[in-house]
């Protein structure tokens, strides 16, 4: 394979990555999440980044829990509603990712930065061969 020939390829290769990732941004925006409370009092919904989107009471059972109580209510529901998309969030995610990646820990903000840059550079073994033909041999 001459050096053009390489260097088509690994475009085409770059064209494809763009792609998937375009792809996964949308499937990320598009991820939603909806947890309802046991007795039916509170239902909410939340959006790929956990920011609520929709709460709604689907009964009047609110209206007889204390303030106090309802605040603790929705509290749960949302806490509930915000894993569930995390969760989608990172299983959507995981394909993308090198292996050993932790898409959980990434999608909560809790990855080192080892997650971000590792160590060694990650490079296309043809771009390693590329490279190296400018080299002497020692």
């Amino acid at each position: 394979m001459n050096f053009n020939e390489r260097i088509e390829g690994l475009f085409e290769e770059y064209q494809r990555q763009r792609n998937s990732l375009t792809e996964l941004q949308e499937k990320m925006r598009a991820l939603t999440a909806t947890a309802t409370s046991p007795r039916r009092e509170v239902s909410i919904t939340v959006g790929q980044n956990g920011v609520m989107t929709d709460i709604r009471f689907p009964t009047g059972a609110h209206k007889r829990l204390a303030p106090a109580d309802l605040t603790e209510l929705i509290m749960a529901t949302y806490t509930e509603a915000k894993e569930n998309v995390m969760q989608q969030a990172a299983a959507t995610l995981a394909p993308m990712l090198p292996e050993g990646m932790d898409a959980q820990a990434l999608v909560r903000g809790t990855a080192g930065t080892d997650a971000y840059l590792p160590k060694e550079p990650r490079m296309a073994t043809s771009v390693r061969e590329m490279l190296n033909l400018g080299r002497t041999q020692q």
